[in-house]
């Protein structure tokens, strides 16, 4: 730069800032508008807001929800092989187990209960991650006895697959030729008065969200942030807020266990079981189940539960006492309940030595009990 007084040696323009100011002025947009020119300045920027969400929309439909989209679509219920009966008498019996919410697989659940192989063959029943068709579940059980020739079935539900083990039981008992032995639910909700109000406000603000988000049924990202938000205590607290070391063990088993784990329940698997309480249609099944068809007997039904009831956080175990009692107890009925001491809420993984004592000591002798009568009564 040239001296002042001085001419400018390189021939190069001196550098002005205050000219620099004035070009950027004249040159930006909206500098020739002499009306309202602020308020229309606004206008244009906001109108840029609706163009940067679209974009990050598609981002998300692109990167998140379309890839889910197609992985789901390649999933399908099964049931899968556990173990073979451990009682001769049994062969003739095949035993089934089905999951609760928010978990696709039973196979994990089937091999923590050994004991149900005194019962019969043990199968575990994989869902259909984009839903639940009980009657596709049906159609496969009998698909899988028929093909080993066994003429008997024992259903096993733990929480909310007990819903489920009552639809299918229906199925096999009114449209089937196998005979449905028994029917065991492990805290079962037989409606979605049985769920105990926090957990059944948690339930029904997911439903509302799985019908405003777009792709909420497969989104990564929302499930991401539901999952945490139940977590929240883990993390939440101390002088920042926020606890990082937990927060980032919290995030690790997200991901781990429900984000990036294929054999996680989906958002839209999560919805249909959830959606399955709510229909409330276990009482119906229990009275479909409660009279004999076509010359089978009606299968006896087991509900497991704590005998302190709060020790179940989650459903309301007295209720659900009372409704089966009503249904399917009573002199002549086909009711056994089982109280334990140290369960909580169908959690046979975290208590397989209890849940395989009480189903060793008293369930499979109560149902044998009840094929011997029948037997009998049927040679009669």
């Amino acid at each position: 730069m040239a001296l002042p007084g001085f001419p400018n040696p390189s021939g190069v323009a001196a550098y002005d800032d205050r000219l620099r100011r004035e070009r950027l002025r004249a040159t930006r947009t909206g500098a020739g508008w002499v009306r309202w020119r602020r308020t229309r300045v606004m206008l244009m920027r906001l109108s840029l807001v609706p163009l940067v969400a679209l974009g990050v929309f598609a981002e998300y439909l692109g990167a998140d929800v379309l890839p889910e989209q197609a992985r789901l679509a390649e999933t399908e219920p099964a049931v899968l092989p556990i173990a073979g009966p451990s009682d001769p008498k049994a062969s003739d019996t095949a035993v089934f187990d089905l999951v609760g919410l928010g978990v696709l697989d039973a196979s994990d659940t089937a091999r923590a209960l050994p004991s149900l192989s005194r019962l019969g063959s043990v199968w575990a029943v994989r869902y259909d991650n984009t839903g639940i068709d009980t009657k596709v579940i049906a159609d496969l059980i009998v698909k899988v006895t028929e093909a080993a020739k066994v003429p008997n079935v024992v259903l096993a539900g733990h929480s909310m697959g007990g819903v489920i083990a009552l639809e299918v039981a229906k199925h096999l008992h009114t449209d089937s030729a196998e005979k449905v032995q028994a029917v065991l639910l492990d805290c079962t909700p037989v409606d979605l008065e049985a769920v105990r109000p926090e957990s059944r406000d948690q339930g029904e603000e997911m439903l509302r969200w799985m019908g405003w988000v777009p792709g909420a049924r497969e989104s990564r990202i929302l499930r991401l942030t539901v999952e945490m938000y139940a977590r929240h205590d883990r993390f939440v607290g101390g002088p920042y807020l926020i606890r990082g070391t937990e927060f980032r063990e919290t995030a690790r088993d997200v991901l781990r266990n429900k984000i990036l784990n294929t054999d996680a329940a989906s958002n839209g698997l999560i919805e249909a079981q959830f959606k399955a309480i709510v229909a409330g249609g276990a009482v119906d099944d229990l009275r479909a189940l409660a009279k004999p068809v076509a010359g089978k007997p009606r299968p006896a039904i087991v509900f497991i539960r704590p005998h302190d009831p709060y020790r179940d956080p989650i459903v309301d175990v007295e209720y659900s006492h009372q409704v089966l009692v009503d249904q399917v107890g009573g002199v002549d009925g086909t009711l056994l309940v089982v109280t334990t001491r140290t369960t909580g809420h169908a959690n046979p993984i975290e208590r397989p030595q209890e849940y395989n004592t009480v189903i060793e000591n008293q369930v499979v002798p109560f149902v044998r009990e009840l094929q011997r009568e029948r037997a009998a009564a049927a040679a009669r």
